[in-house]
């Protein structure tokens, strides 16, 4: 399973499968290979729900994002 937190707080998000995190590597944009950071906003999700994104990794980044502008996360394997 992959870890999920709150890259500002260390706060942990959840978890999600091997399957949903390669769903973020492939529709979110890295910086480099060894990136393991999202800046997400509300139209970022929105765009990921509407491109397929399954719907427990949406509702948990929304969850994440609560009433903030973008939340950054981050990702380890756990």
């Amino acid at each position: 399973m992959i870890n999920l937190y709150d890259n500002e707080t260390g706060q942990f998000l959840g978890r999600i499968t091997e399957e949903e995190l390669q769903y973020l590597i492939d529709e979110l944009e890295e910086e480099s290979l060894e990136d393991r950071d999202y800046y997400l906003t509300r139209d970022t999700i929105d765009m990921l729900e509407k491109t397929g994104g399954d719907t427990d990794l949406v509702k948990l980044l929304r969850t994440a994002l609560g009433d903030r502008d973008g939340v950054e996360i981050r990702w380890s394997r756990g």
